[in-house]
């Protein structure tokens, strides 16, 4: 297979909202896990971050882009729903003079992984930022009609999820949700600022940071067994010490990531799963 071939995958995002009004970047800035004053210094790229609660926990995540437009942003992920970041977002709105529109069915997404010139993707209406999908490097554009059939290779959405899983990036909320902590996900190093100032759940990362490290972590598992469900428990020499999170099948068994107890966790010993799978750790994420 020629590795020089453009990669491409077609895809609805979970949400895209837009929010505008005289108070909409401080208002962003003071609810996104990560600092929106880089959006001024990246040319028009996106900011990648989380949506916390009061408590640190990860309710969503996504990017905040500019839309071009003097108080407009673009709020959009992957995977996170449109009506969870909106009511996140709404729940907190006070007395900003901010307007939040849920556009998510307008939008289309293609992700590409190579070059492309820009008038083999755009429709009416396009929008371009690096993307996050692991593996090379790849480039997002959201259009508001279904993208055209590039020449090249199209990736299903399990060969996306592989990729994914082998770079250990977690999806929200399946791998990292409302009951864990960017820390327990490693997403503090690429989803959270440690000096921009207050910001809902800003509290909580800052003790974490100041403390060490959580009492969980998500890792990268693989089995050539039978994949097991979301959810199934992990035990290491009879006590469940963890459970699976996300996995795909792959030509030799499976991949994963596991959110695992640290305190437990015995380096270089397997896991088993539910009807007897072992399942080998290869690294946190």
């Amino acid at each position: 297979m020629d590795e020089n071939l453009l990669k491409f995958h077609v895809w609805r995002p979970a949400s895209w909202l837009h929010v505008a009004g005289p108070d909409a970047f401080a208002f962003l800035q003071g609810q996104f896990s990560n600092d929106l004053r880089a959006l001024d210094q990246s040319q028009g790229e996106a900011v990648h971050g989380l949506w916390l609660n009061q408590k640190g926990r990860v309710l969503a995540d996504g990017f905040v882009l500019r839309t071009g437009k003097p108080d407009g942003f673009w709020v959009g992920s992957y995977f996170s729903p449109a009506v969870t970041v909106r009511e996140r977002l709404e729940s907190h709105l006070i007395a900003d003079d901010v307007q939040i529109e849920d556009q998510t069915d307008r939008w289309h997404g293609l992700t590409v992984f190579g070059a492309v010139a820009p008038a083999d993707v755009v429709g009416v209406e396009a929008i371009s930022f690096r993307g996050r999908r692991g593996g090379s490097p790849s480039r997002e554009w959201l259009m508001t009609r279904e993208p055209v059939q590039l020449q090249g290779r199209l990736l299903s959405g399990a060969e996306m999820q592989e990729r994914r899983i082998t770079a250990g990036i977690p999806a929200v909320p399946l791998d990292i949700g409302p009951g864990d902590l960017p820390q327990e996900g490693g997403l503090e190093t690429v989803a959270v600022s440690f000096n921009k100032g207050c910001y809902l759940g800003q509290e909580v990362m800052a003790r974490l940071q100041s403390m060490g490290t959580p009492r969980r972590r998500l890792f990268r598992v693989a089995s050539d067994g039978t994949i097991p469900p979301v959810g199934t428990p992990l035990q290491q020499e009879g006590r469940t010490i963890g459970e699976m999170r996300s996995s795909v099948v792959t030509k030799n068994g499976f991949i994963g990531l596991a959110m695992l107890q640290l305190a437990p966790l015995k380096s270089g010993q397997p896991l088993t799963a539910a009807g007897g799978e072992v399942v080998q750790i290869v690294s946190p994420v």
